[in-house]
């Protein structure tokens, strides 16, 4: 209480004083969360305790109003609700409508957080919406716009299970190489030991045919679990793809034309460059089968820079410079539910027997062991679209040459070589193809047993291994402490199934010679002399 008193000391006025310090800055508070609020970036709403929207912030508004094209002031949240699966906005919601309500007012109810829903405007989105219950009963809820964050998650899950099939893909292959191997091998002892007019060899064809397509498929399935062993060169893309010229209109045929757009002054890639012809021919062929009253099939090869944005939207991918390969062509187009299984290994749309399932799966892995990324496009009715960015090759990169080919194979008088193979079928087959060869043999299973040869044998003049072996010792374990007693001694790894003892960041690694199972006799003979004479 104040009293103002006159000059004559008599009472004038009498007042009360209130602090209302703490009011004026509650309510300057108030007016400063609701402006935080309606300018904040995500949508946010209140409804009180009758379940009413009593308030909508710009982004709500912007985000939604335009797409249900009513103002839901006032509203409840199930009227919302329906509305807004009504007008479409909900892809969730179509053919279950009513059930669909119930979730969500269950969830909205129970207070479930975060709930993430899949909407639609121009194309669709997802939201995750947290709902929150206020003191006096009502809701608060944010609604938070995780598209770019589902894309991820729908990655990462993509590339985990990619990397599931590719442990198991590669496991099998690793085994059936072998297997072929021992087949091969002996088909060839076979038909050396018989007469060349012998009724035999008319046997002996289909078997050759049959395994040269298991070790096709074998290579393939490596190449999907990114095990296949890849020499990396600086190509030239465009030029690769005109040298492909015969080959592709032989497999296309007379009713599907090709072009060429190229960049003029395209950079170099690094890649494998005979994988990635295969890895091109795969490609046509699907786009053939795409087109069977013909079409016509586009390659465009042009620079790239992948910003950081870009990268982010793509797992596994770094940001840089690539080349891009684009893919293109007119024919019937894929749905959405076969694009995105059209890597899968034995994916395919093909009736029995017209392929394997295989052929994507390849090109998929050998640009992923590459370091590149690839992506796939495509409408019903409107054809395809695949995109392949390999990283543009360093500049010590040298282009590289073939191996040249040897007239006579066989061995010199004297050379020996010792043979690592702990499969015991292997082993005898390589022994004797070596034989046959002209070469003298030493043999071991392991580490240890091969360490006793080179001990006790010092005119070793190579020693031709597996990679992968028991006993904690791989071959190039081996080959390294051999070399300490034999700094000039020779190597030729033999492999079905390559693993870090020689691939690092999917490239063989420098000056490792290897020779993949299954394996032909001349092949082996062909190798063998490439190495030994240099």
């Amino acid at each position: 209480m104040v009293n103002v008193v006159d000059w004559d000391g008599e009472a004038a006025i009498q007042a009360t004083v209130v602090d209302v310090t703490a009011e004026v800055k509650a309510a300057t508070g108030r007016e400063l969360l609701a402006d935080a609020l309606e300018h904040f970036p995500e949508s946010v709403v209140l409804f009180d305790r009758d379940d009413r929207l009593v308030f909508q912030n710009a982004a709500y508004r912007q985000s939604y109003w335009q797409v249900r094209n009513f103002d839901p002031y006032g509203c409840t949240f199930e009227e919302i609700l329906r509305k807004s699966a009504e007008s479409g906005y909900v892809p969730e919601a179509e053919g279950r409508l009513e059930e669909w309500l119930q979730e969500r007012l269950t969830a909205h109810r129970e207070k479930i957080s975060p709930v993430r829903v899949r909407r639609r405007d121009k194309e669709e989105f997802w939201l995750d919406i947290y709902d929150v219950a206020t003191q006096d009963g009502g809701s608060l809820m944010l609604l938070v716009d995780a598209t770019i964050l589902h894309q991820q998650e729908e990655l990462l899950r993509e590339s985990q299970k990619m990397e599931t099939i590719g442990q198991l893909t590669g496991g099998v292959a690793h085994d059936f190489n072998n297997i072929l191997a021992v087949i091969q091998g002996n088909h060839d002892l076979i038909e050396n030991a018989i007469d060349a007019d012998s009724n035999l060899h008319r046997f002996l064809a289909p078997a050759a045919r049959a395994t040269t397509r298991g070790a096709d498929l074998t290579h393939r399935l490596l190449a999907f679990a990114r095990r296949q062993p890849l020499r990396a060169r600086a190509a030239d893309l465009a030029a690769l793809i005109r040298s492909m010229d015969g080959m592709l209109k032989s497999s296309l045929g007379e009713t599907i034309s090709t072009s060429l757009i190229s960049e003029p002054d395209l950079w170099h890639c690094s890649v494998d460059p005979t994988q990635l012809e295969q890895a091109i021919l795969n490609l046509a062929i699907n786009a053939r089968d795409a087109m069977p009253d013909g079409g016509k099939l586009t390659f465009d090869v042009c620079n790239h820079n992948i910003e950081k944005q870009q990268a982010a939207q793509a797992l596994g991918v770094a940001p840089g410079e690539y080349v891009l390969l684009t893919v293109s062509d007119d024919g019937a187009g894929m749905p959405q539910d076969v694009s995105e299984k059209i890597f899968e290994p034995f994916f395919t749309t093909k009736d029995v027997g017209e392929g394997t399932g295989l052929g994507l799966s390849m090109v998929f892995g050998l640009v992923k062991q590459s370091s590149g990324h690839i992506s796939v496009a495509s409408e019903v009715g409107a054809g395809t679209t695949f995109k392949i960015y390999l990283p543009r090759a360093k500049a010590e990169e040298d282009i590289g040459e073939p191996d040249r080919a040897i007239e006579e194979p066989m061995a010199r008088a004297g050379e020996v070589i010792l043979v690592v193979e702990d499969d015991e079928a292997v082993r005898t087959l390589v022994v004797t193809l070596l034989h046959d060869l002209g070469y003298d043999v030493l043999q071991a299973h392991d580490g240890a047993s091969a360490q006793t040869q080179w001990l006790e044998d010092g005119r070793i003049d190579l020693m031709l291994s597996d990679v992968i072996l028991p006993g904690g010792m791989s071959g190039p374990d081996i080959a390294s402490e051999a070399r300490q007693h034999r700094s000039d001694l020779k190597v030729l790894y033999m492999s079905g199934y390559t693993d870090d003892a020689v691939v690092h960041h999917g490239q063989l690694d420098p000056e490792v010679e290897l020779l993949q199972k299954p394996f032909a006799k001349a092949k082996l003979a062909q190798r063998l002399r490439l190495i030994l004479d240099n």
